[in-house]
């Protein structure tokens, strides 16, 4: 394991930190109903998956 010869800074330390983020969730329109849905997953609005109906809404 890799040991740190020397204290890391303040702002070493935050400029480091500053750039792990979040992203922003990623949505698809749906082709049925044109509302935002994840991809690769069936919609909550109309049910559909891959053209489909697998849900009952």
């Amino acid at each position: 394991m890799a040991v740190p010869k020397r204290k890391m800074s303040r702002s070493n330390t935050r400029s480091r930190r500053a750039q792990w983020k979040a992203t922003a969730v990623a949505t698809v329109a749906c082709p049925q109903c044109r509302s935002p849905k994840l991809p690769h997953a069936a919609c909550t609005v109309c049910g559909t998956y891959n053209g489909r109906q697998v849900l009952e809404v």
